[in-house]
């Protein structure tokens, strides 16, 4: 098993942070086949191998996957991916 943890802070409203997390979730969902569901702030997202969520704050969005022992060995690329997809949606610091 392997966990990844991303933390990336912005300056965007609410309502455009949530459309931001929306983005990077429909962009992880169809590239990695992923179920996503809005719980208040928190987007929870699963499938085989895989579970995590985004969880969004005020000046911050959080988040924390969760891959299987088969999916574990992609876990460096799976990073970069998603990291270098919220510096896209989220923009800068």
């Amino acid at each position: 098993m392997a966990d990844i943890s991303i933390v990336h802070e912005h300056k965007l409203t609410h309502k455009k942070a949530r459309e931001a997390a929306q983005k990077v979730a429909d962009s992880i969902a169809d590239e990695y086949g992923l179920a996503c569901e809005w719980e208040g702030d928190v987007l929870h997202f699963e499938r085989s191998g895989v579970q995590g969520q985004l969880t969004l704050e005020k000046k911050k969005a959080e988040m924390f996957i969760r891959l299987g022992f088969l999916m574990s060995a992609f876990a460096p690329t799976i990073e970069a991916k998603v990291s270098e997809n919220m510096k896209k949606v989220f923009g800068a610091a």
